[in-house]
């Protein structure tokens, strides 16, 4: 929003939310039937393609959002290397209104034109040049002079200062304007088309070229990382007149009182507010190739994850920024009906993913004061974990992962969701094993702090719990029990077996306080469960029940008389920066207990790998993140 917003700031559809695409749907179904209606001599090309026209604009788009913050969180070639919040996410949430805005427009001018107007070739020679020599006339010149009067005080308090709140851009950012200014630019965009339209050498091409050119360009100048080469400056030079590169643009949000052309630098070289600084700026960012940028910035941290559902993909940041801001649902929200459309894309998607992707990638790239934080990938999915035959290629990839992470000299690797399973590699010992003596690296599996996290998050003057889940082939079930035992409050389980094997792993003083029961309704308050709590289970909690789970995936919340915890998570830092997407089924600026205890490793310099049955002092490590910044979720007991 605007500093001092003025009119026609909101979109008239903003009332609509998510449903604001709607709107086009009758047009959408009226053009579709004349088209198939009509007889093939007489379709109506340009109007039927319309919408698939809308839908590969907003394909485009992501396409740049996605790559963008790949780029970025690898550090790649990135030109302002500072970090994005929620608020901008927020802010910028609404990208494809002016999609829907042009499409509205592109369908009412259709319906008022003539026949003779609106029936257009595919192509036309002469209609695509001069729709070039109009954009490099008229459009930039006026768009130049109009982009001036926006950063007058009174224009930029009221409008461009909403597009201006965004110093370190994204593809997205391009088109975040309020309501007037997208009128004006639709306007100015419009001038090469209506010029084709009138003198009757429009076409199909040219209208969806020239469209496709600026959402090309616009995405290119806001997506934060050099690409352009200078190969191609070299051998054609008037070339740096006639483009812009996104180093040049990152500069206009820096700097504000340089850099106003739209794509061609020539009407700022003309005007004298070219930015001193573009062509070094152009070359240092170019110089910052993946080697170099490692060497100079070495990432600390390495949390290794992996994707949990078929649509989790869409969640992750490099994902639909949108979903990837808010915690990650089990069912669809209404607002998300379009994900259920998506349904056969992202079936399809997961199973080239498993089937082509044979490595990890960088999804998240985060600061803590000097500590540098990634978050890798495994493109896995939970169900593939739970087979058998798929924990060997598994295990290679995570093996992978730590050994390349090891030889770029990252200090803790922490082993996240199911990457430290008994069944799949005994917590991360395997790993060890397998590599004696060489990895300097340390991997983590974050029990300890998981545990410290439970423990910690039993309401004051508990005097009881019940244990559920598999509690045996469980570290953080293991540890959870054995320190409740040692605190005095009793741990009751239903399962003898789960009960001889506990006790074994609890100190004689306390075995006493584990207790074998035999009925749920005799535990009426607090409920330590795992992520394979049946609904039956469920069923039988008494009411006013408390779940807290102890794994990494949360169980199913189906009652709505209980209270279900998080899983094993805290409040982040306010100084652990650049983090605008959730973390799975977590909230904002929360983080699991699991990659909490890799920064916490790496920040204590601790010379231990907490793995296979190795785990730090869970009292220990709870100060120690306190002592850090973190903050627990729940009011300590």
């Amino acid at each position: 929003m605007a500093s001092k917003p003025g009119i026609l700031t909101e979109w008239p559809w903003k009332p609509l939310g998510s449903y604001k695409h709607v709107l086009l749907a009758p047009w959408a179904m009226h053009s579709t039937y004349c088209f198939i209606g009509s007889r093939k001599s007489e379709r109506d090309y340009a109007y039927f393609l319309i919408f698939p026209f809308l839908l590969l604009r907003m394909l485009h788009d992501q396409i740049w959002i996605s790559l963008s913050r790949y780029r970025t969180a690898k550090r790649n070639n990135r030109i302002v290397d500072k970090t994005i919040e929620f608020d901008q996410v927020d802010r910028e949430r609404n990208w494809d209104d002016q999609i829907v805005f042009n499409g509205l427009i592109f369908y009412i001018v259709r319906m008022l034109i003539p026949p003779s107007y609106s029936n257009l070739p595919f192509w036309r020679s002469d209609g695509v040049i001069l729709t070039i020599l109009m954009h490099m006339g008229p459009v930039e010149f006026l768009y130049y002079w109009f982009h001036r009067a926006l950063h007058h005080h009174y224009l930029y308090s009221r409008y461009h200062s909403h597009h201006h709140s965004s110093i370190v851009t994204e593809p997205i950012t391009s088109v975040i304007h309020p309501f007037a200014e997208h009128i004006v630019y639709f306007l100015l965009f419009a001038i090469p088309l209506v010029t084709t339209v009138v003198l009757k050498n429009a076409s199909i091409a040219s209208f969806a070229g020239y469209i496709i050119y600026v959402d090309f360009m616009n995405n290119m100048g806001h997506c934060n990382f050099e690409f352009i080469p200078m190969w191609l400056f070299t051998v054609f030079p008037p070339l740096k007149f006639l483009m812009y590169t996104p180093s040049y643009h990152s500069l206009h949000h820096t700097q504000f009182r340089t850099n106003y052309s739209l794509f061609m630098p020539i009407y700022d070289y003309i005007n004298g507010t070219i930015d001193r600084s573009s062509d070094s700026v152009y070359e240092k960012s170019l110089k910052r190739s993946g080697e170099e940028e490692e060497s100079a910035d070495d990432v600390d941290v390495v949390h290794l994850t992996h994707l949990t559902t078929a649509e989790s993909i869409y969640h992750l940041r490099i994902g639909f920024a949108s979903l990837a801001s808010k915690p990650h649902r089990y069912t669809y929200t209404l607002s998300q009906w379009y994900l259920q459309l998506l349904w056969p894309f992202t079936a399809s998607c997961s199973v080239l993913v498993s089937w082509i992707y044979g490595r990890t990638f960088v999804s998240e790239s985060n600061t803590l004061d000097k500590l540098k934080l990634q978050t890798w990938v495994v493109p896995r999915y939970i169900v593939q974990y739970n087979l058998p035959w798929r924990r060997e290629a598994i295990n290679s990839l995570i093996e992978e992962a730590i050994l390349e992470a090891d030889a770029k000299g990252v200090k803790v690797i922490s082993l996240g969701l199911l990457n430290q399973g008994e069944e799949l590699n005994r917590h991360g010992e395997i790993y060890l094993e397998r590599h004696p003596n060489k990895l300097k690296i340390k991997v983590v599996d974050g029990s300890s702090l998981a545990a410290a996290v439970v423990v910690n998050s039993l309401p004051k003057a508990t005097a009881h719990v019940l244990l559920r889940g598999t509690v045996t082939a469980n570290k953080v079930a293991n540890a959870v029990a054995s320190s409740l035992c040692q605190m005095g409050i009793k741990v009751a389980t239903l399962c003898k077996d789960d009960y001889e094997k506990l006790k074994l792993r609890i100190p004689v003083e306390a075995q006493h306080n584990l207790v074998l029961s035999t009925s749920y309704a005799a535990h009426k308050t607090i409920w330590l469960v795992g992520d394979d709590l049946t609904g039956k289970e469920q069923a039988r909690a008494p009411k006013g029940t408390i779940f807290i789970p102890y794994t990494q995936i949360p169980p199913r919340k189906l009652r709505k008389d209980c209270f279900y915890h998080s899983t094993p998570a805290m409040i982040i830092p306010p100084s652990l920066s650049n983090m605008h997407s959730c973390e799975n089924w977590l909230g904002r600026r929360v983080m699991s207990a699991w990659r909490i205890a890799g920064i916490i490793h790496a920040l204590e310099g601790w010379d231990l790998n907490e793995c296979g049955q190795t785990m730090c002092d869970i009292h220990q490590v709870w100060h120690a993140s306190l002592r850090h910044g973190f903050r627990p979720l729940f009011p300590v007991a």
